[in-house]
């Protein structure tokens, strides 16, 4: 009977020293003194620390306690001791061979008979859980720094974006979306899109790119969408599925506004068509004179020609300065374009005499009374493009001037304040037609039979007043004459180039 409870008391005692963990006890003597009084054989191969060296407290427990967690470790353990409850503590132990080991110790308070009192639990190596809890410290503080990144960059894009669950319901939209489209999130929560923002002849396509991003396709589309104000967006949209698990559970949806982007297209656009047409009517106008002096020149040379050649000079002479007049005006017309406002002084009074006297030798010019009345302080604007303006006004007036009437007047009138200047240009020549005086403004346009110019005059003045962030307004009645109304900013206070 003996030999069996030896037995089975040796073979519990092989189960505790084969445990994954430390069993102890630690004693509290009667005269205050602690040390272990039992340790189980896997102390050594789990804490490093040989347990005959623990047992003999030649090793006291601040040894090999980190030096950082001793006084947790002490204060805990002391009022433990004074109250007689059970213990608990996580810590770094250092062992024999200067290895930093994590331990967790759980024990239980146990009176003895002779009044001792002696605490039994386990000491269990923590080592992989602690490293465990660091990664997956590591892996939050990293997954909040990738969500604050995101928030940060989905909220402060200047592009719209928007986030859609799998049904096309919106989740989420950034600032970008709400300044582009004027829908804040409040209103578009858990509301389909595409009730806001997708015109209605495009409601088939809205449905149709919803079906092929939840179907997994990446989209690109160029379209357009409205904003609350029903004023419409031309957008580049991408479209990326969210993917759960081979699972579409939401949708991404980035919208880039191409509107300035499409306005300078169709600007493009225009601006190509007219120089398309520049190119031709400039080719042409300039041939055709050069034509007449070629001819003029060939029929001068026929055999037995007896022609007075002054005639024909006359004549050469009258090509040679249409041929100037229009190569003037496109040289005019490409300076306008690309020179910059400069800001001078402007003297009304003496631009427009001398432009006057300057057109002097036009057909007709000394059949032009001029009237001329300038009132106001300083004015200031860019010098060469008023006389521009002036030139070119001033050369139709006489070039379309009433040859039936007796008396042909331009009266220009010029009224000038700290804002602006209003100048009326007023003439009494065979007028234009309504249905001309829309169009008198296109490069190239000739309104009249009677015009001999290059069709490029009234074009620089528009795009002369437009550089100058003026305005133009036009009346004209045939058989009286036509009037242009010039408000132009004074610039005043800017500075002098």
């Amino acid at each position: 009977m003996n030999t069996e409870k030896r037995t089975q008391t040796l073979s519990m005692q092989q189960i505790i020293d084969n445990l994954p963990v430390v069993v102890f006890e630690y004693t509290v003597q009667r005269d205050g003194s602690r040390d272990f009084t039992y340790l189980s054989a896997s102390c050594e191969k789990i804490l490093g620390i040989s347990r005959e060296v623990l047992l003999s407290g030649s090793y006291p427990m601040k040894v090999f306690i980190h030096r950082e967690d001793w006084p947790d470790f002490e204060q805990q353990f002391e009022r433990t001791i004074a109250e007689g409850s059970s213990f608990k503590w996580e810590g770094r132990i250092v062992n024999a061979q200067s290895d930093t080991i994590w331990i967790e110790v759980s024990c239980e308070p146990v009176k003895l008979p002779d009044g001792r009192t002696t605490w039994s639990g386990v000491i269990n190596d923590i080592g992989e859980r602690k490293e465990l809890e660091k990664k997956k410290r590591e892996a939050d503080i990293r997954y909040r720094e990738a969500a604050t990144l995101f928030s940060e960059l989905f909220n402060n894009s200047p592009i719209a974006i928007v986030l859609l669950d799998s049904e096309g319901n919106v989740q989420q939209v950034n600032r970008g979306f709400e300044m582009l489209f004027g829908y804040t999130i409040t209103e578009l929560h858990g509301n389909s899109l595409n009730r806001f923002i997708v015109p209605r002849e495009l409601e088939s396509e809205g449905n149709d790119l919803n079906s092929l991003i939840s179907a997994e396709q990446v989209v690109r589309i160029e379209t357009t969408r409205l904003r609350r104000d029903d004023v419409p967006v031309s957008v580049i949209i991408y479209g990326v599925p969210i993917h759960l698990e081979d699972k579409t559970i939401g949708i991404f949806g980035v919208y880039v506004d191409i509107t300035d982007q499409k306005k300078i297209e169709e600007e493009l656009k225009i601006r190509n068509s007219e120089l398309d047409n520049f190119v031709y009517k400039v080719s042409h106008d300039l041939r055709a004179p050069l034509s007449s002096v070629l001819g003029l020149v060939n029929l001068a040379q026929l055999p037995g020609n007896d022609d007075n050649p002054a005639e024909y000079l006359k004549i050469i002479g009258e090509k040679v300065g249409q041929l100037d007049h229009f190569i003037g005006d496109v040289l005019s017309h490409s300076k306008n374009l690309k020179m910059d406002v400069k800001t001078g002084e402007i003297d009304f009074n003496s631009i427009i005499h001398k432009t006057f006297q300057d057109l002097s030798y036009m057909r007709g010019a000394d059949h032009v009374d001029l009237h001329v009345a300038v009132t106001g302080p300083v004015f200031l604007s860019d010098p060469w493009r008023i006389g521009e303006i002036f030139r070119n006004l001033i050369s139709n007036a006489i070039k379309y001037r009433n040859i039936n009437s007796e008396a042909s007047c331009v009266s220009i009138k010029v009224d000038v304040t700290e804002a602006r200047a209003q100048i009326e240009f007023k003439d009494n020549g065979i007028g234009i037609s309504q249905e001309n005086l829309n169009r008198i403004f296109e490069m190239f346009y000739r309104a009249s039979e009677q015009s001999e110019g290059s069709g490029l005059g009234l074009y620089i003045v528009k795009n002369a007043v437009e550089k100058l962030d003026g305005q133009l307004i036009v009346n004209s009645q045939p058989g009286i004459g036509t009037t242009f109304e010039i408000m132009l900013p004074n610039k005043a206070n800017q500075p002098l180039y």
